[in-house]
């Protein structure tokens, strides 16, 4: 997918995920309930949004609250946010940016190292690594949203 549409995204990551199981469709949310605001893609080059999505979704479902999904338990919220980074580097692969990739598998890296060690700055490095894959446009003036979003959405 080459468009950072939010109904489009929205749509393609849950149908993404209640083709690949059961259980991811068994936990989605209503469409009426779900929350689809986009907080770091906009910061990005459009064709980034739908990983970008994604790979938050899960990173939301490991340590905050899911915007499309309602896992019961601490097993499927673990096992949803796995899923949810690897399809969402999936997408990104599929545009053929081994950077883009290489910089996502980062940043999912590196925000698991501040969590475990109670440290601050997971919005920053979010910010940060969107901003970088804006292209030569640069980053959305959008920072301060993305980053009061960011905040309501963490634990």
């Amino acid at each position: 997918m080459r468009t950072s549409s939010a109904p489009e995204v929205w749509r393609t990551i849950a149908a993404d995920a209640a083709a690949e199981s059961p259980l991811w469709r068994s936990i989605l949310l209503p469409a009426g309930e779900r929350d689809e605001i986009a907080v770091f893609s906009p910061l990005a080059e459009p064709r980034f949004a739908l990983g970008i999505e994604t790979i938050y979704e899960g990173y939301l479902s490991h340590y905050g609250r899911p915007r499309l999904f309602a896992p019961a338990d601490g097993d499927e919220t673990l096992l949803l946010g796995d899923y949810l980074y690897a399809q969402g580097l999936v997408h990104v692969a599929a545009l053929g940016e081994v950077g883009a990739v290489a910089a996502l598998a980062e940043l999912i890296s590196r925000c698991a190292h501040l969590r475990a060690e109670r440290l601050p700055g997971d919005g920053d490095a979010w910010a940060a690594t969107a901003g970088g894959l804006a292209g030569e446009a640069g980053p959305d003036d959008g920072l301060e949203r993305a980053l009061s979003l960011h905040r309501v959405r963490v634990r």
